[in-house]
């Protein structure tokens, strides 16, 4: 046996509808996902490596876009290195599905059964193993199984599904035991979309990638595909690879006597214009903050931005209650629900109320919008 170097990478979701970005940017990032199958097939090139493991949900649909489905089989093709694909609950395969309707390369093997299977691989040493969901849900496929050992040879299993004390998940459960009793040497998993690191179960490796790249709120931060050297001793070493153009990132800036701008400001890192971002203000303010003003001065420093207000109005606020005025009247009748509101999250209720009422009143009609999606 030699040593053996693998790209494994799982959950691209190819054609996804981005459906929280604007039509035109949700198009765009639609196309960029096409391009990260071009620095996929680079990254496998320039790290020569010898297999190539794709472990589910390489498309979000059966929906898939024709021209989708050209750049996948011209990156596939262009790996230099045998690849084999095991469809996940997103692009599950059956005779009508988009796998059916590519011409995939010959350098290409696609597991089609619900059930694992083998393929040998003499030149290097290998057997190849994996299975294909046939639906949106699967039972346990791993259960029970255990592939034979032969002096010389080392076995590999791509398959996607979740790590899971109990077998009632419907994507394909796996547990630690079965894993370290399945007979694998490495086992390339997807579905989970956070990255795992190297994990071992007995004489068994076994990781999850993540997404390569993420598609919203859900998936924030640096998102990779991994690199896996399995060595003749029984090692294995495991190296992430950043291939994505853009990431999701969450910041929250408390605003609490300070300008909204300015705090904001004061916390963004250097680069952000390639990013989509969700900007949170949180602390206490006498008003609503002026979210049109803030939309208007950031925006072109991201590629998106979603701002969210979850700021307090000041218990002080309260005393203009007594006024004899509409904002006096207005007030006194929310404090007195307010007063009377049975939990937290009813006089949080109340609370924005009042800043919808006083925006109104002082004719923010832009600054009303508590969540700006």
């Amino acid at each position: 046996m030699s040593e053996i170097r693998i790209l494994h990478a799982a959950d691209l979701h190819l054609d996804s509808p981005f459906e929280g970005l604007p039509a035109g940017k949700a198009a765009l990032r639609r196309e960029e996902q096409r391009a990260l199958l071009s620095r996929l097939s680079e990254l496998a090139r320039q790290e020569r490596v010898q297999l190539v493991l794709l472990a589910g949900d390489l498309l979000d649909s059966d929906h898939s876009y024709f021209e989708t489905g050209e750049e996948l089989c011209r990156c596939l093709a262009g790996m230099g290195a045998p690849v084999f694909i095991a469809p996940g609950n997103h692009d599950f395969y059956t005779e009508k599905s988009p796998w059916t309707r590519l011409e995939l390369p010959g350098n290409v093997y696609l597991f089609t059964e619900n059930r694992i299977r083998g393929m040998e691989l003499p030149a290097l040493g290998l057997r190849v193993y994996g299975a294909a969901f046939n639906e949106k849900r699967s039972g346990p496929l791993l259960s029970g199984y255990h592939a034979e050992r032969v002096y010389g040879v080392r076995n590999l299993l791509v398959l996607h599904g979740e790590l899971c004390a109990r077998q009632d998940s419907p994507y394909n459960p796996i547990t630690e035991q079965e894993l370290r009793e399945c007979g694998m040497d490495y086992v390339a998993l997807g579905h989970i979309h956070k990255a795992s690191g190297l994990l071992r179960a007995g004489d068994t490796w076994y990781s999850w990638p993540g997404c390569p790249e993420g598609r919203g709120f859900d998936e924030t931060g640096e998102k990779s595909v991994n690199l896996v050297t399995l060595s003749d001793s029984g090692a294995c070493q495991l190296e992430t690879r950043c291939i994505a153009l853009r990431r999701y990132e969450e910041l929250r800036v408390d605003v609490t006597g300070a300008d909204p701008l300015l705090a904001v400001h004061t916390l963004l890192p250097d680069e952000t214009v390639r990013d989509i971002y969700r900007v949170t203000l949180t602390g206490e303010t006498d008003e609503a903050p002026d979210l049109n003003r803030l939309r208007v001065n950031l925006s072109e420093l991201f590629f998106e931005l979603q701002l969210r207000d979850e700021t307090r109005i000041r218990r002080s606020l309260w005393e203009k209650a007594g006024d004899d005025t509409l904002r006096g009247l207005f007030l006194k009748k929310l404090r007195r629900k307010y007063d009377e509101a049975p939990d937290e999250a009813g006089r949080r209720a109340i609370e924005q109320a009042a800043r919808w009422g006083l925006a109104a009143l002082d004719r923010r009609e832009e600054a009303v919008r508590h969540d700006d999606p």
